[in-house]
């Protein structure tokens, strides 16, 4: 296991405490095992969608929570009923146990959507960024071209007036 030590980042930069706890946490949690395997994709400029592989659970068994940019995915198998439990298994391949994964998302990144299909679970992400943040275009105001002959009239009739 490698640790990474983040302390000099935190004497020489200021604001940067956030990405080195992010470091942090994903060292921790990328020993957590393979359970169960998962894909991240990008569908999108800002769209996204996580894909876990959850076989033999069903939907009332998986919840997902987001809290505080922090995506918790967790599944809990209900307890098999007296019949389930004495049955004899030559070999038992299907895990089926519970678990929990956890996935930090972006600033402004939010689920959109939850799907499970076919022993599938597709979260689908986007990120919103809010109208304050997104690009616009400023329009620059300048002085209207001068055309031969107009400008020394409006001096002159700025001059009668006065």
């Amino acid at each position: 296991m490698r640790t990474y030590d983040f302390t000099p980042l935190y004497r020489s930069a200021v604001g940067f405490d956030r990405l080195a706890n992010l470091l942090e946490t994903a060292a921790r949690t990328s020993q957590d095992g393979g359970y169960p395997p998962y894909n991240i994709e990008t569908t999108g400029e800002n769209a996204y969608r996580i894909e876990i592989a959850v076989a033999g659970f069903s939907p009332d068994e998986l919840n997902i929570e987001v809290k505080e940019n922090l995506l918790t995915v967790t599944g809990r198998k209900t307890a098999n009923d007296d019949a389930e439990t004495q049955k004899t298994y030559l070999h038992r391949g299907l895990a089926e146990r519970d678990f929990e994964r956890r996935f930090q998302l972006a600033d402004y990144v939010v689920v959109s959507e939850a799907n499970l299909v076919n022993g599938l679970l597709s979260i689908s992400l986007k990120r919103e960024l809010p109208e304050a943040l997104k690009p616009r275009r400023i329009e620059i105001g300048g002085a209207q071209p001068l055309i031969e002959g107009k400008a020394d009239k409006t001096k002159t009739d700025k001059a009668k007036a006065a």
